[in-house]
């Protein structure tokens, strides 16, 4: 799966529009619009963003690894 179809799966199934997760990027709407697309590349930063907020792996949201990763809680 590319990472433009976990993209848009993520905003999907977090029931959000595309205005919504661009204003998360600081981003507008059509630019975001193009990420999913595949039509302009994401650039690093909003990557990171959109992973603390959904709460995702890199790997998982650049479709390198199957399956979303839970985060490991520390031992203490």
């Amino acid at each position: 799966m590319d990472y433009c179809k976990i993209m848009r799966d993520l905003r999907e199934d977090a029931d959000l529009t595309q205005q919504q997760v661009a204003d998360v990027l600081g981003t507008s709407q059509t630019m975001y619009a193009r990420y999913e697309r595949g039509a302009n590349e994401m650039p690093i930063h909003h990557l990171v963003t959109l992973c603390r907020y959904y709460k995702v792996s890199a790997d998982y949201l650049l479709g390198l690894v199957p399956e979303k990763q839970k985060k490991h809680e520390n031992n203490k």
